[in-house]
């Protein structure tokens, strides 16, 4: 199996600056909006809630593995521009920054279709701070755009992949979302569509 890739090599590929270049040295901060919010993968010091602006949490990446094939793709999260997200920002201590960089490279990097990007977040109890978040790239043959529910509804019904079908990740998704008191109009409205409202 390939070893996963060096943290900064992603950004060398694709021909950009290392974002993690302009976190400040210490402890840092990653932003969760989809799987990431509660089952992060790596060591961390804490989890609070978070707002990240600028950005919204959407159904928006073509999934043509785990969640659907290329005949039949599936739609999984992404963070896309515009508007706002409430998600779960994960604090990383000094000495476990290369690890969980090295291990969230390998995780959201495999096709591409995210792109790390150092963001200000508003962290509960914390302020501002900058963070690591993973943003869809929209020039990526992988992004979907803005689906209207019913279309979005009816690709996840027909989609199945690897890791299962669409409709159980989409269910799973919404559950973990309503425990942690988090609301999504966007995906509630696809929730709507799928329950043939």
């Amino acid at each position: 199996m390939d070893s996963p890739p060096s943290p900064a090599s992603p950004a060398e590929r694709a021909g950009a600056r290392d974002p993690l270049a302009s976190l400040p040295l210490g402890d840092m901060w990653v932003f969760g909006y989809g799987s990431l919010m509660w089952a992060p993968g790596f060591p961390h010091l804490s989890a609070k809630r978070a707002h990240i602006h600028g950005y919204h949490r959407d159904l928006c990446v073509w999934s043509w593995v785990h969640r659907g094939t290329q005949a039949h793709p599936g739609l999984v999260l992404g963070l896309d521009r515009g508007g706002s997200c409430v998600g779960i920002a994960h604090r990383v201590a000094r000495s476990d920054r290369d690890a969980a960089v090295k291990y969230l490279y390998a995780r959201e990097l495999v096709t591409h279709v995210y792109v790390p990007v150092v963001a200000r977040i508003r962290i509960d109890g914390e302020g501002v701070a900058p963070a690591l978040a993973f943003i869809v790239d929209r020039r990526h043959p992988q992004y979907a755009g803005a689906l209207a529910p019913g279309a979005a509804a009816t690709t996840i019904r027909e989609a199945r992949g690897r890791s299962g079908d669409n409709v159980e990740y989409f269910t799973n998704t919404m559950a973990h979302l309503r425990a942690l008191g988090i609301r999504c109009p966007r995906l509630d409205a696809i929730a709507r569509a799928l329950d043939g409202h």
